[in-house]
């Protein structure tokens, strides 16, 4: 039903492609950078026509969302995800990243520790260093090929009063796990248990590929959903990061309260740009047919990968892809250092992918790809890693 397969000329104006040039200039005209969280995809047509309309009868001024706007996010969470949410809940965000790092001031004094599992998101370190909190390291473990969390080395740190909070990823970024019901009630008992509250980052909530089903953090029972501040956004589901429009979902008063609080003292409200409500809302209720067919498209990438690898490079090791779109890759078998590697696929692979080291010393050797793409830049890419091992 959908375009999956155009290729779109970002070249003027993209983060990442400005990035791409600013890594090589020489890159070639043909090469599309495979690095931040967005997609190189046409937009859901129903998202660009309904913005259109919309601009029609608009009037673009001071806005707060309506009941209509409320009603898609109410719906969406209970459709897709069995989560049963209220509106005074929800306070908007112009982002993820700015609600992390609003939920590190509310929640963690100066010099209190907030936890994190690396290898992970990395403004997930920036929010916690550059709000001068203290950084506590939950490093994930790999057991038979997969990812896991290390529940004793969890329990020892959430003991520790002076840790506060816990940043959690879910879907996990990079190493795409999802997280099983078991996996999250067993890290929710923990932090009950040891009073540290949990900021759950489940932006790519919807994101989860055939064969496995995310759960909320939150909608496993009203004692998590009192401990936990569940951040969701329409971003990554359907490429809307440039709209700024982010849901953070806050069921206690007590901890809504505090974080409004903190909101107030930078001077801003919780509220989103006019156009960042309507296509929130036109993209939860019209383009549930778009995503279910982009997952379709994601899946194939991933098997493309998987398979080009065991037959061309089995020197890289690819992690099994459960959810978001950023396939995690262990390139450490190549021989060079991380330093090495990133130069190398810069240079000579000219393969743009967002390196390992940047989510923590655990991803060092390591490289993460964006595989929401046209399968045919997608090979592309692949080719050109392929040749230039060879060379």
């Amino acid at each position: 039903m959908y375009d999956f397969t155009s290729r779109i000329d970002r070249s003027s104006g993209s983060d990442k492609w400005d990035e791409m040039k600013k890594k090589n200039p020489a890159a070639g005209r043909d090469i599309v950078p495979l690095s931040l969280a967005d997609m190189e995809f046409k937009m859901a047509p129903e998202i660009i026509g309904g913005l259109k309309d919309c601009l029609d009868k608009l009037v673009l001024g001071y806005t707060s969302p309506t009941e209509s706007y409320y009603q898609a996010v109410r719906s969406w969470m209970k459709n897709r995800h069995s989560w049963d949410i209220r509106d005074e809940w929800l306070v908007n965000s112009n982002g993820v990243v700015a609600a992390l790092y609003n939920c590190v001031k509310s929640f963690a004094a100066p010099g209190e520790g907030v936890i994190i599992m690396p290898p992970v998101y990395y403004p997930f370190f920036m929010a916690i260093e550059r709000n001068k909190r203290r950084l506590v390291t939950n490093r994930l473990l790999i057991r038979n090929g997969r990812y896991e969390i290390d529940f004793d080395d969890l329990e020892a740190k959430a003991s520790d009063p002076n840790n506060k909070l816990l940043l959690f990823c879910s879907p996990h970024n990079p190493v795409g796990r999802v997280w099983e019901e078991g996996e999250l009630k067993k890290l929710g008992d923990i932090c009950l248990r040891h009073g540290v509250k949990i900021v759950s980052d489940e932006v790519h909530f919807d994101l989860v590929m055939p064969g496995f089903r995310h759960t909320v953090l939150a909608s496993l029972g009203e004692d998590y959903a009192q401990n936990t501040i569940t951040c969701t956004a329409p971003s990554k589901t359907f490429n809307l990061a440039g709209m700024r429009s982010s849901n953070i979902i806050i069921p206690d008063s007590g901890l809504r309260q505090k974080y409004l609080e903190e909101i107030g003292h930078s001077m801003s409200r919780p509220a989103l740009n006019i156009l960042g409500y309507r296509a929130c809302e036109i993209a939860y209720t019209r383009c549930g047919a778009w995503l279910d067919e982009l997952i379709t498209v994601i899946d194939n990438n991933r098997k493309t990968v998987e398979e080009f690898m065991a037959r061309r490079i089995p020197g890289i090791r690819v992690f099994p892809l459960e959810g978001t779109y950023l396939q995690w890759w262990d390139c450490r078998a190549l021989g060079m250092d991380y330093r090495e590697l990133e130069n190398f696929m810069v240079t000579r692979a000219q393969l743009f992918l967002d390196e390992g080291y940047v989510f923590g010393e655990e991803g060092r050797g390591y490289e993460r790809i964006n595989l929401a793409c046209p399968t045919a830049v997608l090979q592309a890419a692949l080719e050109r890693l392929a040749a230039s091992l060879a060379a």
